[in-house]
């Protein structure tokens, strides 16, 4: 299946400062994820004979220029079911059909859908025989935002695990290059955040009780200008941990201590 990477840039706080809008497949073609109108874009779109558009999540830096295209080419728009409304108001367009884990979307080389909430509820991959769409679940530097209040760790690592255990040929992510090393990736990606969590965990050990407290013993770095997403990081491990009664987290107040 032919795939083509677009590089759009957007004004949210992301990697790279830009999202990558894919093209799967040619006459007729699937647009994954188009962050807004390009000049270079449009000729990808007009080139490929675009009849469906997909996001893999519903965040503005994916679904913005949804309507404009879908309004340009006719092509059907596709959503998770379920999230039909989400998705709505963030692209401003209503969705044509929907999709399931399971589903096949209509394109030649076939198109499958699976499951990978956690960066965000309703966040799906897109796999084909070149490999997987991955959205934001893997990145090929850094790591990706996984915060509170929709944020949930628990989902983030069991999609890190689904994408190792299916061992695509490469990873087609929503910001950065491609991966052409998808497990060794996710091991990465898995290690990265289950350090952070044994770091809070220490933290909350030795008796750091409060978000913003937490948040300043386990980062090591000047945190301006991103304050706000790795506190939102730490609020989703500790929601986590909370979960697992490892912790009893005080959301209103914001404390936690040892169970």
């Amino acid at each position: 299946m032919p795939i083509r990477r677009v590089s759009v840039p957007v004004s949210a706080s992301v990697p790279s400062g830009s999202t990558n809008a894919y093209l799967a497949g040619k006459d007729p073609a699937l647009l994954i994820d188009p962050a807004g109108r390009t000049d270079d874009l449009d000729e990808a779109v007009t080139a490929a004979n675009v009849e469906h558009i997909a996001a893999t999540h519903a965040h503005p830096d994916h679904v913005g220029g949804v309507a404009t295209y879908a309004a340009e080419t006719g092509a059907t728009v596709w959503c998770r079911r379920g999230r039909e409304d989400r998705f709505a108001e963030t692209a401003a367009v209503a969705p044509d059909r929907t999709f399931l884990e399971g589903s096949e979307l209509p394109i030649a080389g076939g198109v499958g859908v699976i499951d990978v909430p956690g960066h965000a509820p309703d966040h799906v991959a897109f796999e084909t025989d070149a490999g997987t769409f991955c959205g934001d679940v893997a990145i090929a530097e850094g790591s990706v935002a996984v915060g509170a209040p929709e944020g949930d760790v628990r989902a983030y690592l069991v999609a890190l695990r689904r994408l190792y255990a299916r061992d695509p040929p490469r990873l087609y992510p929503g910001h950065g290059p491609v991966i052409d090393d998808p497990r060794a990736t996710c091991e990465r990606l898995l290690r990265r955040r289950l350090d952070r969590e044994r770091e809070i965990l220490a933290a909350v050990r030795d008796g750091v009780d409060e978000v913003d407290a937490i948040l300043d013993a386990v980062y090591d770095r000047d945190l301006t200008g991103v304050r706000r997403f790795a506190r939102a990081a730490v609020v989703a491990h500790l929601e986590k941990l909370d979960a697992e009664r490892h912790v009893a987290f005080d959301r209103e107040g914001e404390t936690v201590r040892l169970r």
